[in-house]
């Protein structure tokens, strides 16, 4: 009976295996199993609300795909000096982009136009004109030597240069890059070179401002990196005037680009920062530009229009070509006046324009 019992248990256990297992084909293996993996579909977190995000369609291994960059939304501006005084709120008829401006007959010194004319404000870089001036009267020799020092390199304001410590050129290639390309490094070697080095010559430059007459001026240094360099557009003008007598500033400052040799034997080229002096449509006789984020941008400039000579300053305007910008609606302002008033005559009253604090 056992034996019985046993033998129907293992012919119920067989007849369950049988059951449980997979049907197949007659001698085949079993199939293996195959598992589709889902493709993945990599997507960009939503971008945020303040940011901007630029659509651009690339190629990937020879397809198309559309890429989302976020650009991180930009900083405020930072006021100047200027704006901080209120000189933003003054209107003019030729909705100038400059704070501060002014132009004079240079003949005459009569006033054609002004706004906010007599505050004094930071200059950038307008002060290389007076580092200018001062290193031609002083008749230093320039073809002397000077080297770039450490004690050249902007750490005010972190700003860049081409010469690098240790680069040597003559005093008058120095001049003429700091004039034209606006070169600190140029600007404060000049400054350091002078007897007594840079805190004589800084007051060197003051006192020539008050030989000048240039009552809201003061100088803390030769390239203007400084905020506390500070000037009215009608000290600048007669800045201008003094410069213009100076045949090596009229030149220097007005030339579209030149090359300089240096002491490793490879001549450097610098060009203008200012693109109106190679415009066939300006006679610019002397000109300097400025900008550090306290000034804004800055201008000042001699030219002819209509055959008068005129002095223009524009300080504190904002974006990159503001200031030229502004200079050809002057131009075309006094080109517009009457012709009696072109070659002197008439009355200045129905000419000039004045405005401001």
């Amino acid at each position: 009976m056992v034996k019985i019992a046993l033998s129907a248990l293992i012919s119920l256990m067989f007849a369950s295996a049988a059951i449980a297992a997979p049907a197949t084909d007659s001698g085949a293996a079993p199939k293996k199993q195959v598992v589709k993996k889902k493709r993945q579909t990599l997507r960009l977190a939503a971008p945020v609300a303040s940011d901007r995000v630029v659509k651009r369609t690339v190629k990937v291994n020879g397809k198309r795909k559309v890429v989302y960059q976020r650009v991180l939304a930009a900083a405020p501006a930072v006021p100047t000096m200027g704006d901080l005084a209120g000189l933003n709120k003054t209107n003019d008829p030729l909705s100038l982009a400059s704070n501060v401006a002014l132009v004079l007959d240079q003949a005459n010194s009569e006033v054609l136009f002004e706004k906010n004319s007599n505050v004094a404000l930071p200059i950038a870089s307008i002060t290389k004109m007076m580092t200018g001036l001062v290193v031609v009267e002083a008749r230093q020799d320039m073809d002397e030597i000077l080297t770039v020092t450490d004690e050249d390199v902007d750490r005010e304001k972190f700003s860049s240069s081409r010469l690098k410590v240790g680069t040597q050129m003559t005093r008058a290639s120095m001049l003429h890059i700091a004039l034209m390309s606006s070169e600190n490094r140029a600007a404060s070697a000049l400054g350091r070179n002078y007897p007594g080095g840079k805190p004589a010559f800084v007051e060197a430059m003051n006192a020539k401002a008050r030989e000048l007459g240039m009552s809201d001026t003061h100088y803390v240094d030769s390239n203007g990196l400084s905020k506390l360099n500070v000037a009215s557009a009608r000290d600048l003008a007669k800045l201008a005037m003094a410069a213009y007598q100076q045949p090596m500033l009229r030149q220097f400052s007005t030339d579209p680009k030149a090359i300089v040799e240096t002491n490793n034997g490879r001549p450097m080229q610098f060009g203008t920062t200012n693109h109106l002096v190679a415009s066939p449509d300006w006679a610019i006789g002397l000109q300097k530009t400025g900008f550090i984020n306290e000034a804004g941008r800055c201008l000042l400039m001699q030219a002819v229009i209509e055959g008068r000579s005129v002095i223009m300053v524009f300080l504190d305007s904002k974006g990159k070509q503001s200031r030229t910008a502004d200079a050809g609606r002057m131009r075309k302002w006094l080109e517009a006046l009457r012709p009696a008033n072109l070659v002197g005559g008439g009355n200045p009253a129905t000419s000039a324009y004045s405005t401001g604090m």
